[in-house]
């Protein structure tokens, strides 16, 4: 293995995220950019973010990307986090000099292509009721009727469906009954997955909603932006082939049962920080 202090020839991306639902948008980054090294870093000691206070929060990413940085330095710095997002890019882009991409939930491109004007989101509760996502929507769905649904029991089955196990589908048909039951539900035609971690559920969620429903997320257009911010480094020599390794924490079962799934993400390394 070479030493992870060192920073590779080929500009290393890291992607940072609560828990696994970042590996969705880590999908998007490698299917543009397949030959950049990747670090998949999840802070499962803390896990659930949702459920923390913004001061806390603040200080612990700060902390948690500091150590990262130290021990995988890297070119750009993805926060596939909704939460983490709206809280602690301002506080790290002040702190590093590296580019920080952060996630936003699809608000913008939902309402550009509703027909109907009837959009859902499918987020965090804490996500749902942060001023931020309130601003986006004044900002860009002035003109639409959202639909707003917080559930943080996706984001457990997600975690358990990439740790291998048995997920319950009759909650997730709950939760898009629930979602569906709104006023207007029936003319909804684009529902923004507004927590990384949903996308990881979009083919059960698709099981349980309308065939016209369209699904979408942030994770195609973080990649676009990461490659365009990486566009003018090095290219890889050839047959290079970059060195993924996902990083947790907390050393726990959990976390070792995630192997087979990091596996089709293109990760055959972990790797544990104890902070």
């Amino acid at each position: 293995m070479t030493n992870s202090s060192q920073p590779p020839l080929v500009p290393r991306i890291l992607v940072f995220d609560s828990g696994v639902g970042g590996l969705s948008v880590a999908r998007e980054i490698q299917q543009r950019l397949p030959l950049n090294p990747l670090v998949y870093a999840s802070d499962n000691a803390f896990f659930p973010y949702g459920t923390k206070g913004e001061a806390e929060l603040i200080a612990r990413v700060d902390l948690v990307i500091g150590e990262l940085l130290r021990r995988y330095p890297a070119d750009i710095l993805v926060i596939a986090c909704n939460t983490a997002s709206t809280l602690t890019l301002p506080h790290l882009r002040s702190r590093l000099s590296l580019p920080i991409v952060g996630v936003v939930p699809a608000i913008k491109p939902a309402a550009l292509m509703s027909k109907s004007g009837v959009i859902g989101l499918l987020a965090t509760p804490a996500t749902v009721a942060r001023p931020y996502t309130y601003e986006l929507i004044r900002e860009y769905a002035a003109n639409c009727q959202v639909i707003s649904l917080g559930s943080s029991e996706l984001v457990q089955i997600a975690e358990q469906k990439l740790r291998g196990e048995t997920i319950d589908t009759a909650a997730i048909g709950r939760i898009a009954q629930e979602l569906m039951s709104a006023n207007q539900a029936e003319n909804m035609d684009v529902l923004v997955l507004a927590c990384t971690h949903f996308p990881l559920l979009k083919d059960e969620l698709a099981q349980h909603l309308p065939a016209h429903l369209k699904l979408i997320d942030s994770g195609a257009a973080i990649a676009r932006r990461v490659e365009f911010l990486l566009a003018d480094c090095t290219e890889p020599p050839e047959g290079h082939k970059p060195e993924n390794i996902a990083v947790f924490t907390k050393a726990t079962e959990a976390a070792d049962c995630l192997a087979p799934a990091l596996t089709g993400f293109g990760i055959n390394q972990q790797a544990y920080l104890d902070i």
